[in-house]
């Protein structure tokens, strides 16, 4: 059985396993009760490895990388979660007990099917000794000469015991990799950075930090999903451009893909590379500067998270040193969900405005607010539109837009439909933020925004890059020119050929480019 969805094909089916090759001749030697409990035991292990490769394509479909049997079970419990705020409820609860039943069913059944392939083995010895000496020249011959079947696909196969093989070796390295990279995490070029050389060239500005969900370089260049996004971008680049603001833009490469957004957050602000589970906990318990922390640690800025994905407690705020977080339940939004997202990301940045971005920090501080935009989440249906800005009230207005919308669970089924779809949620959310800076940013404003990673490989294709598009904006000419050596592309929207960085370098050009001087930590 392959392990990604694209290699389902019968020819995977039909080859010839050493593995029960060997486990025939090794039952044929056994007496009758060892013969059953090593039957047993070989189903059960061909249980947990058709699971694994399951959860393999499930994995490689959605977030791009295989499923990692020490970090990826939590993330479970996100899917349920997901499942909920798209399907419902009922339709969730379904799913789960009938994905429960169909793993015991795989369990057991493959166990009871090889102890009685054991049982017959054991009733016709000699016929099952000679079949099993042809099969394995069969395998060493077939072997030998690559021997293959249609599409390349070698008729001796050896897969179980390569992916046994596989998992260990993951195992291995991931309890390795969390010992290097505490070690990793350690090491900060701006750690003892004292407060007044930290980002001295953006004192007396209002620095807003926004990720758009899913916004990744597909948005710009894929053929069915571009000619819409880019139009948006161009138009927007014009309306900003008549406003005062001017913006350059290039590519980050994020440190996730399809999914766990909170792994591009953690890359983007912290400068390490946060690719899982296990990185971002050690990260989130270190004292390791993240780009919002600086700016609280001048004590010349107030900050502020907006998180209206967040419906829990979140104890993330410390390590991003956000002074104020305002949750899904404290934006005082009162219309439907939509999907996933909690609200529309006008709405949300109109409570933005009206609660943080209108009112003057105290001490005459400036303040930098961290924003995390949700309307562009999968599944991308039903995906709001905007509303005049003076209408948006509790929310209610959103009603008819959310019932008239498409169902997610006609979007989910449909590749060319998701990813029509995913492009306008791109357009939604990028309209709504430019149109807020537009209406209400002012001399001293600098937007940030990118997105935390590309959108799932059905919809950006199996071989999709991992890059997504920054923009840098802002009225002062003196802010844009401090990043004039990046090379940058002017406007929203980053050339093809434009820099490509890691995201998890962005945060020391950010600080130098910002007047902060290295003064390293190193333990």
């Amino acid at each position: 059985m392959p392990n990604t969805v694209v290699e389902l094909g019968p020819a995977k089916f039909v080859r010839l396993p050493s593995e029960g090759i060997i486990a025939a001749a090794v039952a044929l030697a056994l007496p009758r009760r060892p013969r059953i409990v090593l039957a047993a035991v070989f189903g059960v292990v061909l249980g947990a490895l058709t699971l694994v490769n399951a959860l393999d394509m499930g994995f490689k479909q959605y977030l791009g990388r295989s499923f990692n049997a020490i970090l990826d079970w939590s993330l479970l419990g996100d899917a349920e979660s997901y499942l909920e705020d798209t399907l419902g409820r009922t339709a969730t609860l379904a799913v789960s007990v009938g994905a429960v039943v169909l793993v015991l069913l795989l369990f057991v059944l493959l166990a009871l099917a090889t102890i009685r392939l054991s049982n017959l083995l054991a009733r016709h010895p000699a016929r099952a000794t000679r079949g099993t000496l042809i099969a394995g020249v069969v395998w060493i011959t077939c072997s030998s000469f690559g021997v293959q079947l249609a599409g390349g696909v070698p008729l001796a196969a050896d897969s179980t015991a390569t992916t046994l093989e596989i998992k260990a070796r993951q195992v291995k390295d991931t309890l390795h990799d969390e010992a290097e990279f505490q070690k990793v995490a350690k090491v900060d070029a701006f750690g003892n950075t004292p407060p007044d050389q930290l980002l001295t060239s953006l004192r007396g500005k209002d620095v807003v930090f926004t990720f758009i969900e899913s916004y990744g370089r597909s948005a710009i260049e894929d053929p069915i999903e571009a000619p819409g996004v880019d139009s948006t971008l161009a138009v927007r680049t014009e309306a900003l451009a008549k406003a005062g603001f001017h913006a350059k833009s290039g590519w980050l490469t994020s440190a996730t893909y399809g999914g766990s957004s909170w792994l591009g957050h953690s890359t983007t602000m912290s400068g390490l590379w946060v690719s899982n589970q296990q990185r971002y906990r050690t990260v989130m318990a270190s004292d390791h500067l993240s780009i919002t922390k600086a700016f609280q640690k001048t004590g010349a800025f107030d900050t502020v998270g907006v998180m209206p994905g967040i419906q829990k407690g979140w104890p993330e705020q410390s390590y991003y040193g956000l002074d104020k977080v305002y949750n899904a339940f404290q934006l005082g939004y009162k219309g439907p969900k939509f999907s996933w997202s909690t609200m529309p990301d006008q709405y949300a940045l109109q409570q933005f405005q009206d609660r943080v971005h209108s009112k003057k920090p105290a001490d005459g501080k400036s303040r930098m607010s961290f924003v995390i935009l949700t309307s562009s989440h999968q599944p991308w249906a039903p995906i709001p539109k905007m509303v005049p800005w003076d209408q948006l009230g509790d929310g209610s207005i959103f009603d008819a837009i959310q019932k008239a919308g498409n169902k997610a669970s006609d979007v989910i089924a449909d590749t060319t439909k998701s990813r029509q779809e995913y492009g306008k949620s791109v357009q939604y959310s990028v309209t709504a933020l430019t149109e807020w800076l537009e209406r209400y940013g002012n001399d001293n404003t600098v937007l940030v925004f990118l997105g935390d990673h590309q959108p799932i490989a059905r919809v950006s294709g199996n071989h999709a890059s991992r890059d997504v598009p920054i923009s840098i904006v802002a009225k002062d000419p003196k802010v844009l020119d401090a990043i004039d050596s990046w090379n940058w592309t002017d406007g929203l929207r980053p050339a093809h050929d434009a820099p490509v960085w890691k995201m998890s370098a962005f945060r020391d050009k950010f600080l130098t480019a910002y007047g902060s001087t290295p003064h390293p930590k190193t333990n």
